[in-house]
């Protein structure tokens, strides 16, 4: 396996993993929209023991339990954790230096996909949460 790596855009945070992701899925959900400014959301989910990090990110609390971080120099949205799903760290695809490695293998939130956004494939579509916590 390649060493997977991800940073902000100004450079000053970054990560290694050492494992394969566990998770890649889109999220149609208003808080990620919110979030990131973007009609959806990509994530690759990832163990957090199987990363090391460089540069310390800025964390806020979000709805549901979750936690947001984002680089405070350039505010490059980094990804989230959720404390119902301990030891699990979920990273933005922009985050991500080869984003074209983690192509989404489901969608989450589908009953809040905004009307207009159309994305044709055959995955597998969740109305609610993608992941049992």
């Amino acid at each position: 396996m390649s060493k997977h790596t991800g940073s902000c855009r100004c450079g000053l945070i970054s990560v290694e993993a050492s494992a394969e992701p566990i998770w890649q899925s889109y999220c149609h959900c208003r808080d990620c929209r919110k979030q990131t400014g973007a009609p959806v959301m990509a994530f690759v989910g990832f163990r957090e023991a199987d990363l090391a990090w460089f540069g310390e990110a800025k964390t806020w609390r979000s709805a549901g339990g979750l936690s947001r971080s984002f680089c405070d120099h350039c505010g490059s949205q980094i990804g989230y954790r959720d404390e119902r799903l301990p030891g699990e760290v979920y990273l933005t695809i922009g985050f991500m230096d080869a984003p074209e490695d983690f192509p989404p293998n489901l969608h989450a939130f589908e009953k809040r996909r905004l009307p207009f956004l159309h994305i044709s494939d055959d995955l597998p579509r969740y109305q609610d949460q993608s992941v049992e916590r």
